[in-house]
C-alpha cells in the first residue's frame, strides 16, 4: 500500500469511527431524554390523580365520621364502612409511591444521559490530545501509526462507556412491587 493510500485510509477510518460514534451516542442521549419526559408525564399524572383519590377518600371519612357524630349512634354498616375507605386511603398512597418510583427512574435516565454526554467528551478530548501527535512535516508512515493509534483508543473509548451504560433503569424494593424499563 502506498504511503499516501495507507495515511487516507486511518484518516477515513478515524473519521468514520468518530462520526458513528458520535452520533450513537447523541441518538441514545435523544432517547434517554425522550424517555424521561415520558417517565415524568406518567408520574405526574399518577401523582395527581392519587392525590385527587385519597382527598376524595378522606372527605368521604370525615363525611362519615361527622354523621356519626350528629347521630350519636353507630348506623349498622358505620364500623365496616369506615374499615372499607381506610383501605381505600391505603391503596391511593400505595398508588402514590409507585408514581414517587418513576422519579427515580427518570433520575437514573437522567445520569445515564449525562455519562454518555460526558463519554462522547473523552473521546473527543481523545482525538484533540491525539492530534497533537500529527505535524505535518512527519513521514506518511508517522502520521500512519499516530491516526492508527487514535483509531484504537477512540474504539476502546467507545467500547467501554458503551458496556457501562447498557443497562436496564429500575427500582427495586417498593411496597408496591419491581418496575423495571428500557
Amino acid at each position: 500500500m502506498t504511503r499516501k493510500k495507507l495515511l487516507g485510509a486511518q484518516v477515513k477510518h478515524l473519521l468514520e469511527t468518530v462520526a458513528e460514534n458520535g452520533n450513537q451516542h447523541l441518538t441514545e442521549v435523544e432517547t434517554d431524554l425522550m424517555q424521561t419526559t415520558f417517565l415524568l408525564g406518567e408520574a405526574i399524572e399518577k401523582l395527581s390523580a392519587s392525590f385527587m383519590a385519597i382527598h376524595e377518600t378522606v372527605r368521604a371519612q370525615q363525611d362519615m365520621v361527622d354523621t356519626l357524630l350528629a347521630a350519636g349512634t353507630l348506623p349498622e354498616d358505620g364500623a365496616k364502612r369506615l374499615k372499607a375507605l381506610r383501605a381505600e386511603i391505603g391503596t391511593h398512597v400505595n398508588s402514590a409511591v409507585t408514581g414517587l418510583q418513576f422519579q427515580d427512574m427518570t433520575t437514573q435516565l437522567i445520569g445515564r444521559t449525562v455519562r454518555r454526554v460526558t463519554g462522547l467528551r473523552e473521546v473527543l478530548d481523545l482525538l484533540e490530545g491525539g492530534s497533537a501527535g500529527v505535524l505535518e512535516d512527519a513521514p506518511v508512515e508517522a502520521l500512519a501509526e499516530v491516526l492508527h493509534n487514535l483509531n484504537r483508543m477512540v474504539e476502546s473509548q467507545a467500547q467501554k462507556l458503551e458496556s457501562t451504560l447498557w443497562k436496564p433503569v429500575q427500582q427495586t424494593h417498593m411496597e408496591s412491587g419491581d418496575i423495571e424499563l428500557f
